[in-house]
């Protein structure tokens, strides 16, 4: 038996740095601004430790572009490199200069800011450049030096005449990149990637007015100065603590996060945690309604401070995927898979913590400021119901904070609701019954129905109300959800007093065989009930069951779930025999007007439910005017 060691031929690395290293070519600019940003940064904790005996000063990283000689440079006045460093670290593909130095430094550079990725990140400069040069000088007092290498395994390495510390990295773009030496995309991706990097970025000029002295003109003009156009923010809200910022703070952040968006979040949520794993953030709750289909991906995700995606699917629980804002970890890595992800332990350990965080927020808030946070509920309650579906934990949560509306405007947490209508509101097993409405106006007269037995009734409009009500029912001990106009309520809720029929069994049967008679869409089943007299004489109602389902079914639960496909639609007729109206059409003479006054009756019921349309809306107001004349 004998081992050995794979070598890796160099020449072959290049080719799939070119086209395979990154998905997407733009990344180069965020990663050699990320090296230029960890060689200043690593420059900043030697002299704060007193290794490095040189004067920090206000170091910049400046990107130019000469779109006439065809290059691209990434200037930094960081720690620079000696001809052995730019062996050991650009020479060796893939060996990282900021791990080493974290590892040599751990106990005192732990929360630096180090980036942490330098090696094969340089690399992809090669994805846009024929040529790369580097031109360095450490702060050690060594000779600068230049390294070339023109994406083949050969490279030059000589000395250099460079006399300030720093790094510059020329780039040689290539015939195929040359977007890369306009301006405006260059710029595009400094503000995309490093819109809030720790060390200042210098992109070109800006002229500045300076102060107009005390006795000057009426008409005189103000002098300018040119000065750097610093196009990040090296010191964004989500770095700060908590107590060192005010509202006003946040609500700038969140302008400078979103400038074309003009209205303001209703709150935010601070994340703040370096135990077990280390994450910040500002999440913003935009006022939302009832839309589920708002723009996702409008949370940022950065690792130190370098913006990695606006995906953050499996980091952040999906339910909070519509919420705006930042976080910030340097446990996730910058570039990884989906999957990866999703399996990682660190990742589902930060997605736990949002969720709880989020929790307790919004318990605090709703503890601080009911009445406030009652106003906000339409604007907030589809991420919270969302939540209470897809996270167990937030869902136990959610129960100090979940609001129940009524139809009168009156709020009420489940425990709440529970104790308002245990008396009242039960059947005959002591199961509670929680009636609602989705639609105040189309559902009026049943509203009024209800509410004229004493029943609360609460408006619950969200699109995933249905499920929402599943996870309710399930959860929850000895509780049904019935929408007002679904399954007759009347035979639901125990009652203290029982109405007999005025009709005998014989007449009901009549009754019974006359509708059935002349009521030709099957899609109506006829139930006889006795009811009060001041009870309408026909009423429809859906039962809860299928109705429920079909919507579900249209918000992606039912068919995919249930695997039911396109259910029929189905509706019990209740017929009240005790109205004078019923006794009216069971007692009249000709079958003719039996059935006139039947159509008659069952389309306004129809139209009470809006399921009157087309060619039977326009039969129901011609026979309407023949009744009246």
């Amino acid at each position: 038996m004998s081992t050995g060691k794979i070598n890796v031929a160099v020449e072959n690395i290049f080719p799939l740095i070119k086209k395979f290293l990154y998905s997407d070519h733009e990344i180069f600019l965020r990663e050699l601004v990320s090296n230029a940003t960890d060689a200043t940064i690593k420059l900043k904790h030697l002299t704060s430790i007193g290794e490095a005996k040189v004067d920090y000063g206000n170091p910049i990283i400046e990107v130019k572009v000469d779109k006439e000689a065809k290059k691209l440079h990434i200037i930094d006045q960081g720690i620079g490199m000696t001809e052995a460093e730019v062996q050991k670290y650009i020479n060796d593909i893939a060996f990282s200069g900021a791990e080493e130095f974290l590892d040599k430094y751990k106990d005192t550079a732990k929360d630096s800011g180090i980036i942490g990725h330098f090696g094969l990140g340089f690399y992809s400069a090669f994805m846009v450049a024929s040529k790369v040069e580097i031109i360095t000088k450490s702060y050690k007092d060594e000779p600068a030096v230049h390294w070339v290498c023109d994406g083949s395994p050969e490279f030059e390495l000589t000395t250099a005449e460079k006399t300030k510390r720093g790094t510059e990295i020329i780039l040689h773009i290539a015939e195929d990149s040359t977007e890369f030496l306009e301006e405006g995309r260059i710029r595009e991706l400094l503000t995309k990637y490093n819109k809030f990097m720790p060390v200042p970025i210098k992109f070109g000029t800006k002229e500045e007015e300076l102060p107009l002295p005390e006795d000057a003109a009426e008409d005189a003009e103000p002098e300018t100065k040119t000065v750097d156009n610093i196009i990040n923010n090296p010191n964004p809200a989500w770095t700060k603590q908590p107590t060192d910022l005010e509202d006003k703070d946040y609500k700038e952040f969140y302008r400078e996060l979103y400038p074309m968006q003009f209205e303001e979040p209703l709150f935010h949520i601070h994340l703040n945690v370096d135990y077990p794993f280390n994450l910040t953030g500002i999440l913003y709750f935009p006022r939302l309604g009832k839309d589920m289909n708002i723009q996702r991906d409008k949370i940022q995700l950065y690792q130190n401070q370098v913006f990695v995606t606006d995906n953050v699917e499996g980091i952040v629980p999906e339910f909070l995927t519509m919420l705006r804002g930042v976080i910030d970890s340097p446990d996730i890595p910058l570039n990884v898979s989906r999957s990866y992800l999703q399996a990682d332990g660190a990742v589902k350990k930060i997605s736990s913590y949002i969720t709880r965080k989020v929790a307790d927020k919004l318990k605090s808030l709703f503890n601080e400021d009911r009445a406030d946070f009652e106003k906000k509920w339409d604007d907030i309650k589809v991420v919270i119901e969302y939540g209470m579906l897809s996270e167990e934990k937030f869902f136990d949560k959610a129960e100090a904070f979940a609001l129940y509306p009524t139809v009168d405007g009156t709020y009420y947490t489940y425990p709440e609701l529970e104790e308002k209508i245990k008396e009242n509101q039960t059947d005959k097993d002591g199961k509670l019954i929680v009636l609602y409405a989705s639609d105040k106006d189309a559902q009026h007269s049943y509203i009024a129905s209800a509410k004229d037995k004493g029943y609360e009734v609460l408006l619950l409009n969200s699109p995933i109300v249905s499920h929402l009500l599943q996870k309710l029912e399930t959860s929850k001990d000895k509780v049904s959800f019935v929408r007002v106009d679904g399954d007759d309520i009347n035979n639901l809720i125990k009652k203290d007093e029982e109405h007999i029929s005025k009709l005998s069994d014989e007449e009901k049967e009549n009754l019974k065989k006359l509708l059935d008679e002349t009521i030709a869409d099957k899609a109506y089943t006829v139930k006889l009930e006795a009811l009060d007299s001041t009870t309408a004489p026909f009423t429809i109602t859906q039962p809860e069951f299928m109705r429920r389902m079909k919507e579900m079914q249209a918000t992606g639960g039912g068919g995919g779930m249930f695997g039911m496909g396109n259910m029929p639609d189905m509706y019990n007729l209740v017929v009240n025999t005790n109205s004078e109206l019923v006794g009216e059409i069971l007692n009249t003479k000709t079958k003719k007007k039996q059935e006139r006054l039947i159509t008659q009756s069952l389309d306004l019921a129809r139209l009470s439910q809006g399921l009157l349309k087309g060619e039977a809306l326009t039969n129901f107001v011609k026979r309407s005017y023949e009744m009246i004349k």
